[in-house]
């Protein structure tokens, strides 16, 4: 399955254009997606060329990094690799997608803010069998 995943209040808190601290859980269940042979796409409104301040870094790279150094690997990132081959369209293509922001998507309030409530989540994936418990 092909999974795309937002990454601010996601995989870490709003704190744009700074890397916010990890949201809880996201770690280990984004480590268990792959596990069990998920693909991942990072899908995000952070844009190449666009620029921390405080870093000097661009801000998707840093977000990739962040994945890196989490040793999460990724499928694509803001693309579905091989796409192209059969549509023109510019929406990443994904079984699931997974984004605070969307509507359904289970988030908490936590003391950083909002984000995506991971163990809710995972219960979901368990109970759609995209994990197996």
């Amino acid at each position: 399955m092909i999974i795309a995943v937002d990454f601010d209040g996601t995989c870490v808190f709003h704190k744009y254009p700074r890397i916010g601290s990890d949201v809880p859980d996201a770690v280990p269940i984004l480590r268990e997606l792959v596990q069990v042979k998920h693909q991942l796409i990072l899908l995000t409104m952070r844009g190449r060329n666009s620029w921390n301040p405080e870093t000097g870094g661009d801000v998707l790279q840093e977000a990739v990094a962040w994945f890196e150094n989490h040793r999460i690997p990724l499928f694509g990132v803001n693309s579905s690799p091989g796409q192209e081959s059969w549509t023109s369209s510019s929406k990443v293509y994904a079984h699931r997608y997974v984004d605070d922001s969307a509507f359904g998507c289970p988030v908490r309030h936590f003391a950083e803010g909002r984000a995506v409530d991971w163990l809710v989540l995972r219960g979901i994936f368990v109970s759609e069998k995209v994990l197996p418990h």
